[in-house]
């Protein structure tokens, strides 16, 4: 049986994506190579290895162990290159991170003094939000990952590296920006703009309020903090979100943070990766300057 690295690649992609179109989109590849690469593949293994039901591809029970070795075997081709780069020190190497869309405020900053460290280390940056996170670090897909609430029923090596509060904004012209000490119970009057289903503010600002025993009115669903600012600022609601991704509206006094009793909900931001992870040098390096520098005084928050 012969095959090679670049069918098993594609495979992955494919695998991984659901999707020949979005698997070539990632690959950078047309369509029909990435078909003619699994169809070779198929040829050799003698099975099919996906089935389409309407437009859904799913794997077949041989397609299911192909992706079981697939990832043992990439796993040991990047820990030969880590450990040929160890030996070439860090005068090169490669790190892939993946971040929560929250931390993104900050993160290109963090990666910019990283990378005025270690100018020759390659860096890989994926923003998205904590489920999709939660199924990176399950699949071992990233070296590093840097998120707030952390998933359950996964054996993690998670260290906090920085505080992340979280406070209820409101427009400039809203009657509670007059008031302090604003009670929880006032806010059940107001309508709240929530993130997704899934979104590690929106869990945090769930749990909160259950313990508090009151029950918020809640509006538009939004997945990008950018969408509920603005939202916020046209008068659709209030909001609670991370102290960090409002920097530049509170400077501006284009949004204001309300003054609430028990706020902000005090929260932690980690770096994290599966226990047991053999890191590359490059991602040990990226570990140990986050947990070594000043992170407020890095991303310039006051």
């Amino acid at each position: 049986m012969k095959f090679t690295l670049r069918q098993l690649k594609v495979f992955a992609a494919v695998a991984k994506c659901s999707s020949y179109t979005r698997a070539a989109e990632e690959l950078y590849l047309s369509q029909p190579a990435v078909s003619i690469q699994v169809k070779q593949l198929e040829e050799h293994v003698g099975m099919a290895l996906f089935e389409q039901i309407g437009k859904k591809i799913n794997l077949t029970p041989a397609g299911k162990e192909v992706q079981h070795y697939c990832h043992a075997i990439f796993q040991q081709i990047n820990e030969m290159e880590d450990v040929l780069e160890a030996m070439q020190g860090l005068s090169s190497g490669r790190l892939d991170i993946a971040v929560a869309s929250t931390i993104n405020y900050f993160a290109p900053r963090l990666l910019a003094a990283f990378n005025r460290r270690y100018p020759n280390i390659d860096l890989t940056l994926e923003v998205t939000n904590r489920e999709t996170l939660k199924k990176r670090l399950e699949a071992n897909e990233k070296d590093i990952f840097l998120m707030g609430l952390l998933p359950e029923k996964l054996d993690l090596h998670a260290v906090p590296f920085m505080e992340n509060p979280l406070v209820v904004i409101a427009p400039p012209d809203h009657p509670l920006t007059q008031e302090r000490n604003i009670p929880l119970q006032r806010l059940a009057e107001e309508t709240f703009l929530t993130r997704e289903a899934g979104s590690g503010t929106r869990l945090s600002t769930e749990r909160f309020f259950h313990e508090k025993n009151i029950t918020l009115r809640t509006g538009m669903e939004m997945s990008r903090n950018a969408a509920i600012k603005q939202a916020v600022r046209g008068g659709m609601g209030l909001a609670v979100v991370s102290i960090h991704t409002i920097e530049l509206e509170v400077e501006t006094g284009r949004l204001l943070i309300l003054d609430v009793e028990d706020f902000p909900i005090l929260r932690t931001w980690h770096i994290v990766h599966l226990r047991g992870k053999r890191l590359s040098p490059a991602a040990q390096a990226f570990y140990d300057f986050v947990l070594g520098e000043n992170m407020q005084q890095l991303i310039g928050s006051d």
